[in-house]
């Protein structure tokens, strides 16, 4: 039992202010229910809606989606707590957070996780030189303020996020080098042949590819190696059975998106095939607990908004709201399987480390090392990978592709903590800082 710690509580409370937890936010808020939303970074939105430099602070406006659903967010009446990060769950009914200010317990009767993604990281030689990132990470590097006019940038890996991310970068000045999809042109051809059924989703796509005019775009390419003095200055690209090499200043790789799930876990929730198991109301295998957007399969913003305001409206007791939404919802889920099927990761990427690449970059475990292991348990107790500061979250998705190992188990904390956050030494007033 925590002791002595701020508690806040709500009868629905949010885990993750990214679209799919504003969603849920204001739906349920906004039917009636006393509504807590918790998240880590400074601002809601999550990583496809960070916010520019340059905007924080700023009045939102109504001029796009983000904007819009921040000024809903804002009018529903719910509890933001921005720089609040949940690390355990002591007992039913409990989650306690990380703050700048102390632990914050949080209590609640309904549970919505919409804890999000995160990339997936391939490992080959040279991907840990300096400027060798993920796209997505890259972007937000960006719109935290990083300048990046003038800078050559390659960016490699699969799926429509390459576009969004070489687009936006593009905008702010950078030279797109090459954009490299490890998919072949004939899986992506038929995929831009099927957008003909989502008209929002192909004029979308036709907006991106008419933004990077001249751009190199390589299908069936990939990195298998990077190289440079004190940072990345070039890449070795396999493309059509040779090697192309490209100068470049940056390099983002995006392979696919990781559903985070080990908030899920913790509380007991059952997973399929890696993603969080609901019914149609997003409820979990645990009662009184939703969930929505990316630890439900890797569906992108569409999906995750409707899938939030499902959650949001089942978790407030409006029932008959969140089924008139499931059409939809199913329509936006078959739209995320035609994305899957097409840029799924191809077999050759498993051979792209060397014996000598490391993996597991915390604790400097090498390719070859784990090759010697049989499973994720092995690996952690003979070589300790999986055991630094990011637990896991970098090295973990890397080895359950490159060897289909699977984690064995979620244990508190769910993010690193101090230790007084954990014995229950929480400060008794909420910093002013963490609402929004």
């Amino acid at each position: 039992m925590i002791e002595r710690e701020t508690s806040l509580e709500f009868d629905v409370l949010v885990a993750g202010a990214g679209p799919a937890g504003i969603a849920a936010a204001c739906t349920a808020a906004e039917s009636g229910a006393k509504v807590g939303v918790a998240d880590a970074n400074p601002n809601p939105g999550g990583q496809i809606w960070r916010m520019k430099a340059a905007e924080r602070g700023e009045a939102p406006h109504r001029s796009d989606a983000a904007s819009r659903w921040r000024v809903r967010l804002k009018a529903s009446g719910a509890t933001v707590l921005s720089g609040a990060e949940i690390v355990a769950n002591p007992e039913p009914g409990v989650l306690v957070a990380e703050t700048p200010g102390g632990g914050i317990a949080l209590r609640y009767k309904k549970l919505v996780i919409a804890t999000g993604a995160r990339e997936r990281f391939v490992p080959f030689p040279g991907w840990t030189l300096p400027n060798v990132m993920g796209a997505g990470g890259l972007q937000a590097l960006v719109k935290s303020g990083l300048e990046i006019d003038g800078a050559r940038v390659v960016i490699a890996g699969s799926g429509p996020l390459l576009l969004a991310v070489a687009a936006y970068l593009r905008h702010c000045g950078a030279r797109i080098e090459a954009i490299c999809e490890q998919a072949s042109a004939k899986k992506v051809h038929a995929f831009a042949r099927k957008l003909a059924l989502y008209p929002a989703k192909f004029w979308q796509a036709a907006s991106l590819r008419t933004s990077l005019f001249g751009v190199r775009y390589l299908y069936s390419s990939w990195p298998v190696a990077a190289g440079g003095a004190e940072k990345v200055e070039w890449v070795d690209i396999s493309e059509g059975g040779g090697i192309r090499r490209i100068d470049c200043d940056y390099l983002a790789c995006g392979f696919d998106l990781v559903p985070n799930t080990e908030l899920a876990q913790a509380l007991g929730c059952r997973l399929a095939d890696g993603f969080v198991e609901v019914d149609e109301s997003m409820q979990t295998s645990v009662e009184g607990v939703y969930c929505a957007g990316e630890p439900l399969g890797i569906g992108g913003l569409e999906t995750a908004l409707i899938e939030g305001q499902i959650a949001g409206f089942a978790a407030a007791g409006k029932s008959a709201r969140a089924a008139a939404l499931l059409r939809d919802r199913t329509k936006a889920r078959d739209f995320a399987e035609l994305l899957n099927e097409t840029f799924a990761l191809r077999d050759e990427l498993r051979r792209m480390p060397a014996d000598s690449t490391l993996v597991c970059r915390c604790e400097d475990v090498t390719f070859g090392r784990l090759r010697a292991q049989t499973n994720w348990r092995s690996a952690k107790l003979q070589t300790r990978c999986g055991m630094g500061p990011c637990q896991g979250r970098v090295c973990g998705p890397a080895v359950e592709f490159l060897f289909g190992w699977q984690p064995d188990s979620v244990r508190p904390p769910i993010f690193p903590a101090r230790i007084d956050t954990l014995i229950g030494s929480a400060s008794e007033e909420i910093p002013a800082h963490l609402t929004v």
